[in-house]
């Protein structure tokens, strides 16, 4: 299946065409072992997360051309894998183990981990914001990003309050809403304009 979708993006443009081969081959080789040795893989697993938008901007012309745009659209969705997979993996973590997976940051449920999650729901303000200074995206596409970060981070510091699942699992649950929300409010600015 990832062979024949390569084949029909490189008759959009071989940069798309060379970009979701990369996705795979990434994904399949590097991030899927990585998962059984080192938290470090979810970071590895974070790029090819984050390239459907540029896959999808570059698919969009005929010419593809350089800006910030998917750039910034890879970096969002790049920082926001971070809390929404260490949440998962809170949750999920005794079905992790079993399965030979390290993948909380420090492997562990601990304060830590939790801290660390919290940290990355904070990068998730500054990263937000950028559509806005890069001037494609508006005030309204500034304050849902900026709410919604928000509500991530206070489930977050519940977490790292509290140390459990059901925090956890709150965490998980915005991140579920976070991404599309904050997507959907880049497309109808987009399209507004």
């Amino acid at each position: 299946m990832g062979h024949l979708g390569t084949i029909f993006l490189f008759r959009l443009n071989i940069l798309t065409e060379a970009l979701s081969a990369f996705s795979i081959l990434l994904y399949a080789i590097v991030y899927t072992p990585a998962k059984q040795v080192s938290p470090i893989a979810v970071f590895l697993g974070s790029i090819p997360g984050a390239l459907p938008p540029l896959l999808g901007y570059f698919a969009a012309f005929d010419q593809p051309i350089i800006s910030w745009i998917p750039i910034i659209l890879f970096g969002i969705q790049f920082v926001w894998q971070f809390p929404h997979f260490w949440a998962i993996a809170w949750v999920l973590d005794d079905d992790y183990k079993k399965a030979g997976f390290r993948l909380l940051p420090t492997t562990e449920k601990d304060k830590t981990s939790a801290f660390v999650i919290l940290i990355s729901t904070l990068l998730l303000i500054p990263v937000g914001l950028l559509p806005t200074f890069m001037g494609f995206g508006g005030y309204v596409v500034a304050g849902i990003s900026s709410i919604g970060a928000m509500v991530f981070i206070w489930y977050a510091w519940q977490l790292f309050t509290k140390l459990d699942v059901a925090s956890a699992r709150k965490v998980m649950f915005t991140s579920f809403f976070y991404l599309p929300i904050v997507q959907l409010a880049l497309l109808f600015d987009f399209i507004s304009k």
